[in-house]
C-alpha cells in the first residue's frame, strides 16, 4: 500500500499544475512568443523565482501542461480499459481524445507545439520515450 502525500508534496503539485495551467492558457491566448516567465509566475500566483524551481522556460511549461494532461489521460483510459481492448488501441484512443476534445484546449496545443520550433523541439523531447514501451 502506498502512503498518499504529504502536504508539503500536495503543495508543489498544485503549484506545478498552476504553473503549466498558466503557461498553456496564455500560450493559447497570447502566443507564446509574447508570454514571459513572469507573466506565467503572476497567472499562477507565485513569484519567477518560484517559477524557476518548477521550469527552465516558458517551452518547458508549456509542454509540460500538454504531456500531464496526456499521461493522465492515458493511465485513465489503461485502469479503465476492458479485458477484450488492447493496451495500444486504449493508449491510441486517449491520445486522440486529447486532441479533439471541444472542452480542453487540447486543439490548440496541439497546433502550438506542432508549428512553433522551440515547442516542437521541447515536445520531442519530452515524449520521445512513449513508443518504445509500447511497441515491445
Amino acid at each position: 500500500m502506498t502512503t498518499p502525500p504529504g502536504l508539503r508534496e500536495r503543495k508543489k503539485q498544485a503549484t506545478r499544475e498552476a504553473l503549466r495551467e498558466a503557461a498553456l492558457r496564455l500560450a493559447v491566448e497570447q502566443g507564446p512568443e509574447r508570454v514571459r516567465v513572469e507573466d506565467i509566475a503572476e497567472a499562477a500566483g507565485v513569484s519567477p523565482r518560484t517559477y524557476n524551481n518548477y521550469f527552465a522556460s516558458r517551452e518547458q511549461a508549456i509542454v509540460s501542461a500538454v504531456t500531464a494532461d496526456r499521461e493522465a489521460r492515458v493511465a485513465a483510459a489503461v485502469t479503465a480499459r476492458a479485458p477484450d481492448v488492447r493496451l495500444a488501441d486504449a493508449v491510441t484512443d486517449a491520445v486522440v481524445e486529447q486532441y479533439t476534445d471541444p472542452g480542453a484546449h487540447g486543439q490548440e496545443a496541439l497546433l502550438l507545439v506542432t508549428t512553433r520550433p522551440a515547442l516542437r523541439a521541447a515536445f520531442l523531447d519530452a515524449t520521445a520515450g512513449l513508443g518504445p514501451p509500447l511497441t515491445t
